[in-house]
């Protein structure tokens, strides 16, 4: 089974009327996903399923990455995923369907980058990733085989840590 986390590309704090789950993304976080789907789309990476957060910057995020993932999958925009709590994204995980191989995560940190941490326990980029999780990064985690309700603590190991800056030309 694999997993790819995928924290939210940069948010703008412009208006500070917004709700923090409005807030759209910047110019900047436009671009660092716009980079990020050419990686996906060059890498091959295509998961079964999305999961993202319903916040306006996740899905934005979504939106501009979702041409480099491939046809075949399908999407799920979760008001659940909306957590800035691992766990509430373990548990999230661990009801994936056992037939689906591989999911992609949408989500916001401090979550993302304590679940990533949490999951791996190998992987050769893992002490960068437990450095800094900045937004626009993505963690690509093998899980043993199983079923995802079987997914814990130091199950994983971390293949891929790739963050925008890694990206520009």
């Amino acid at each position: 089974m694999r997993l790819w986390l995928l924290r939210h590309a940069k948010s703008s704090w412009d208006d500070p009327a917004l709700e923090d789950r409005d807030r759209p993304l910047a110019p900047r976080g436009e671009r660092a996903a716009d980079g990020m789907r050419d990686y996906l789309d060059a890498e091959g990476i295509r998961p079964d399923l999305v999961v993202c957060s319903s916040a306006l910057r996740t899905r934005q995020t979504l939106a501009r990455v979702l041409p480099g993932l491939g046809h075949e999958l399908e999407i799920s925009i979760e008001r659940s995923c909306y957590t800035f709590d691992a766990t509430d994204l373990l548990e999230r995980l661990r009801r994936v369907p056992d037939g689906v191989g591989s999911v992609m995560l949408i989500g916001h940190n401090p979550a993302i980058e304590e679940l990533a941490v949490g999951l791996c326990g190998r992987g050769g980029r893992l002490d960068r990733l437990t450095q800094k999780y900045p937004t626009g990064g993505l963690a690509e985690i093998d899980l043993p085989r199983g079923g995802w309700h079987e997914v814990g603590d130091r199950t994983g190991e971390l293949t891929r840590f790739v963050i925008p800056r890694d990206l520009e030309a």
